[in-house]
């Protein structure tokens, strides 16, 4: 189980869990819960990577980063911390 704090998004925090590479469930904490409940669907049974490729570089409006972002952030780490 990861947990990531995130920075510069409505959400404050993202829970991940991993089976290797492989995503088995990923839980915001705050944010816009419909949307980033969609993300959390949408990935699992992903590679960390493809979440990575799909998702960094992602705004949320005028900010320089998003949720979806923070999670390729938060997936990158945890790739390399392995």
């Amino acid at each position: 189980m990861i947990r990531y704090k995130t920075k510069g998004t409505c959400s404050s925090e993202i829970e991940i869990e991993l089976n290797g590479d492989i995503i088995e469930s990923v839980k915001f904490y705050g944010g816009c819960n419909g949307n980033l409940q969609g993300i959390s669907r949408l990935v699992k049974g992903m590679t960390a990577q493809q979440a990575i490729e799909r998702l960094e570089g992602i705004r949320c409006g005028f900010k320089a980063t998003s949720c979806p972002d923070q999670l390729a952030k938060a997936l990158r780490g945890a790739i390399e911390q392995q």
